[in-house]
């Protein structure tokens, strides 16, 4: 089951393209990176999905409701933290999420018991008496995040979560992340963090205006890159690239250093065959593993190219 789809979603500010013909399905349990540079359409997209804004054109469904006729339906269904969270300063941590569990129509028999889940979640239960007003940016961030989720949503919309939280804080995020994906939630994540996305979502999208590409992480990788072995020698690598070059199932072969990066489309199979060749021409390795691209190079090729495009 898919929890979210979008059929040819647009949306324009005047002669503006914010959202371009974006086209996505979502399944249930997973989470799912939306990255893009600033003012690429991310929070426009986000804003549309929560129906807080109309479309201009095309189609979507949250939790098997249809935006637009099942708006209020949507409403009640999701949680969001959005980009700046309010909060009432004069009134206390556990104060603040009892009030919203009472707008999200949670049972005030209940909503007790959901402020002190979350805040316990968040790290925040010691501080449940002190006023809003004198959490740490960080602090009032955890908090918004755990107001998103008083009625417990079946999807979660997380505008860059950890923006401006101390490493502690983050990590306490992500676990809570990890949490609701084994809850069965879905959770829509924005960040500009790459190596939190990296280590978070089962399925991103690149997205500038257009979508770029979606894939999990790896599949992006590998669809970009392929598939390769790096070889660490003992000396210069460059006088044994054509070695490596010559080889019948070595497609690519770059040289730093004394480092060989050989692109292959099966380097499991292939490495034997690799290591023999480079052995009998006279090279003596160091160590061989597998080659690797972080989400950030593939990240900066795709929206690299749309600049171009």
């Amino acid at each position: 089951m898919n929890s979210i789809e979008t059929h040819e979603l647009t949306r324009t500010f005047g002669n503006r393209i914010a959202v371009d013909h974006l086209t996505l399905s979502i399944p249930q349990g997973q989470v799912f990176g939306f990255l893009g540079p600033n003012g690429a359409g991310k929070t426009t997209t986000v804003r549309m999905l929560a129906a807080l804004i109309a479309p201009t054109s095309g189609t979507a469904s949250v939790n098997g409701y249809p935006l637009g006729s099942g708006n209020n339906d949507i409403r009640r269904s999701v949680g969001i933290l959005t980009e700046a969270p309010g909060l009432y300063d004069k009134l206390t941590a556990m104060q603040n999420l009892v009030f919203f569990a009472g707008l999200y129509d949670v049972p005030q028999s209940r909503a007790a018991q959901q402020a002190e889940r979350y805040l316990k979640l968040m790290d925040l239960w010691d501080r449940r008496n002190d006023k809003a007003g004198s959490f740490s940016k960080g602090m009032r961030q955890k908090l918004a995040i755990a107001r998103a989720l008083l009625h417990d949503p079946a999807v979660v919309f997380l505008d860059e979560p950890t923006a401006g939280l101390d490493p502690e804080a983050a990590r306490t995020v992500h676990e809570f992340i990890r949490t609701l994906r084994t809850e069965g939630r879905t959770v829509f994540l924005t960040t500009h963090n790459l190596t939190e996305a990296d280590a978070l979502c089962d399925i991103i999208a690149v997205f500038r205006t257009r979508l770029l590409k979606t894939g999990s992480p790896d599949q992006l990788r590998s669809n970009l890159f392929g598939r390769g072995t790096l070889v660490t020698l003992d000396s210069d690598a460059h006088p044994w690239a054509d070695t490596v070059r010559a080889l019948p199932f070595v497609k690519r072969v770059s040289s730093q250093d004394g480092t060989l990066s050989i692109g292959m489309d099966d380097p499991d199979a292939m490495n034997p065959a690799l290591v023999q060749a480079l052995v009998t021409a006279g090279a003596h390795i160091r160590y061989v593993q597998p080659a690797s691209h972080s989400l950030e190079e593939v990240y900066l090729e795709l929206v690299g190219e749309r600049v171009k495009s």
